[in-house]
């Protein structure tokens, strides 16, 4: 059994709110959401940070952003959201596995933060 959360939700370990899957990708809805649409896009592939990429996973890495595009489309907020990618213990990332935020909903412009 591996320690990685993601990869253990990626083998159905862990339970989650699946919103997208295809056989690269996996996005479930984040359970500490920031937004109305807070959903979590990690690749199959266990890849702990964007520093670990590869050339071989250029594709990859773009299928995270079109999944975040059709996920927002069909989830009703094609017009605007917001992807966020943190990278490292110094950049906020907690979880060790690649993985996009889609959050999507409420938006305060005077504070340009997502509201809760």
């Amino acid at each position: 059994m591996t320690a990685c959360l993601f990869c253990r939700i990626r083998d159905g370990e862990i339970p989650s709110t699946k919103v997208y899957e295809d056989e690269h990708l996996l996005a479930f809805k984040d359970i500490y959401p920031k937004a109305p649409l807070h959903v979590l896009i990690v690749p199959r592939k266990h890849i702990a940070t964007i520093n670990d990429l590869e050339e071989s996973d250029a594709e990859l890495a773009g299928r995270l952003f079109l999944a975040a595009k059709k996920i927002a489309a069909e989830a009703g907020y094609g017009d605007g959201y917001r992807v966020l990618m943190n990278c490292g213990e110094k950049g906020g990332q907690v979880i060790f596995h690649l993985h996009l935020h889609l959050m999507a909903g409420f938006y305060d412009h005077e504070q340009d933060q997502v509201s809760d």
